[in-house]
């Protein structure tokens, strides 16, 4: 049976109101009056629906956060320290996935703007332009992730794949690599061809090579790592490193090379990005491009934070940077006679 606050009043011979001043924790109400209150509250479990204050005073406490795949152990990881983040400043976490679909993508904003949320953090990349404009038109803040745009109400982090890439091609160059490979994410994803581009543009700035045999594109998942490594290895002749979109990507890739007898990194270094837990844990442990959860969880709350309090200012741009993470899977690149796929 639900309790109202006019029961625990009449329980505790007080007001209404003076209930509600206790639970919202005000200095007006007598100690021992609140002490009384608050023993009522505690003998019949009473929980308080604050959902009518928040809404009241155009709050609902709640910020959404939509991201692309929650088995991405990146994702996983990001969206627990933004829950941790918002649970300090007293706010809740809705979150919803879109595997990459554009329906699912527009059903979760449709989730977000029912439960009527502070705020979205939307991490993906298949953006529906429709489903952006609702949110704000119906003035909830938005940050999205490499969009490359902000408006009123709509800020931008960008992941700095650019320098990233540039550090993880001048580590392999180091090692004597000059001819690389590269395995992508998923087929007409703003974010899949920013990395792809960023390591294209490393390898011809620091004068290496690349053929269109080596450059794969993958599904940012374990079995996509795998089955585009399978199509690089199938070629005549083969990269002495090849780099990954992500990590999951990267692990698949270690697989197939396993399957196939190459031993990494004699025969072949595979790097990945993201340095999700697992990668420090695979064989061999992986070389990857850190980014930070923690301070990509700090921005995307201040974006949000920020952009509630003036519906009316522009939004920020925010620069997430990335940090080369050297491990065992890469090392120097194997002798030129053994380049050739002899074997």
């Amino acid at each position: 049976m639900s309790i109202s606050m006019r029961e625990i009043a009449k329980l505790a011979g007080v007001s209404s109101a003076t209930v509600s001043r206790v639970i919202n924790g005000s200095s007006l109400v007598q100690e021992q009056t609140a002490r009384r209150i608050r023993q009522v509250i505690k003998d019949l479990n009473f929980v308080p629906n604050n959902s009518a204050a928040h809404l009241k005073n155009g709050k609902s406490q709640i910020y959404g956060i939509i991201i692309p795949d929650l088995t991405n152990p990146f994702f996983t990881e990001l969206v627990k320290i933004f829950e941790e983040l918002l649970v300090e400043n007293e706010q809740e976490l809705l979150v919803a996935n879109t595997d990459f679909h554009s329906s699912r993508m527009q059903r979760s904003v449709h989730r977000m703007l029912l439960r009527r949320v502070d705020g979205v953090a939307l991490l993906t990349s298949e953006h529906v332009a429709a489903s952006l404009e609702s949110l704000v038109q119906n003035r909830i803040p938005v940050v999205t992730t490499d969009h490359y745009r902000t408006a009123c109400g709509i800020s931008d982090i960008i992941i700095d794949f650019a320098d990233g890439m540039a550090q993880i091609v001048a580590h392999l160059k180091s090692l004597g690599h000059r001819q690389m490979g590269f395995i992508g994410g998923s087929v007409g994803l703003v974010t899949s061809r920013v990395r792809r581009e960023s390591f294209l543009d490393a390898v011809v700035k620091q004068g290496l090579s690349s053929r269109e045999g080596w450059i794969v594109n993958g599904d940012f998942k374990i079995n996509g790592g795998s089955a585009a490594m399978a199509q690089i290895l199938a070629q005549p002749e083969l990269p002495t490193a090849i780099v990954c979109a992500n990590d999951l990507t990267a692990i698949g890739a270690l697989r197939m090379a396993h399957e196939k007898g190459l031993r990494i990194p004699e025969d072949l270094s595979i790097a990945g990005c993201d340095d999700i837990e697992m990668s420090d844990i695979v064989f061999p442990p992986l070389t990857t491009l850190r980014i930070s959860r923690r301070e990509y969880a700090r921005m995307l709350f201040e974006a949000l934070k920020k952009a509630g309090e003036d519906l009316t200012r522009p939004g920020q741009q925010f620069h997430l940077p990335l940090r080369l993470i050297v491990r065992q899977s890469t090392g120097p690149a194997r002798v030129t006679d053994r380049r050739s796929k002899s074997r």
